[in-house]
């Protein structure tokens, strides 16, 4: 979780939600309210969350959702890259900005750096890995649906045995 002086997370949420709202005007999506409570639950950290995790989010609120909704919900969040999985933690997390460059496309790959130490995520889309795991797959005859990779490690913040985190938001 975010605790840096210079990192306002609520603009980060504020923008977020701005975001899937937009999109979802634009493209004809619905952001019912399940889907809003859920992604808005989901921006409540930068660190990835379960499903369990989210409705006791929600519950804290609200009525507890069923786990089925709560599933639907993501399932759409994903799909429309409003948030993204975490394989390896089996948990979610929002997306704060818009991916995809025009070069690269709406399915660039992402990474994600992961803290083993806080939980936090970032994410980044460097354009450099398109090209090079494009080439890889080509040369092996594969067509990619998706190209996700999870980096585990220590952020800075933990590094330094620091207590505040200043998590940048890159987009590479």
């Amino acid at each position: 979780m975010l605790n840096d002086s210079d990192h306002d997370h609520q603009v980060c949420r504020r923008r977020a939600v701005a975001r899937a709202e937009e999109r979802c005007r634009d493209e004809g999506l619905r952001l019912t309210e399940q889907r809003r409570q859920v992604l808005e639950a989901m921006l409540e950290s930068h660190a990835p969350v379960s499903a369990y995790e989210i409705m006791d989010r929600i519950a804290e609120k609200a009525r507890r959702p069923s786990p089925i909704s709560v599933y639907r919900a993501l399932d759409f969040l994903v799909a429309n890259r409003f948030a993204h999985r975490i394989e390896s933690r089996n948990a979610f997390l929002a997306c704060i900005e818009e991916h995809g460059h025009a070069a690269l496309g709406p399915e660039a790959p992402l990474v994600f750096l992961l803290c083993e130490r806080c939980g936090s995520a970032t994410e980044a889309e460097p354009a450099e890995l398109s090209g090079l795991l494009a080439g890889i797959a080509a040369a092996e005859g594969f067509s990619p649906s998706a190209s996700v990779l999870e980096v585990r490690g220590l952020c800075a913040a933990c590094r330094s045995g620091g207590h505040h985190h200043d998590h940048p938001h890159s987009h590479s």
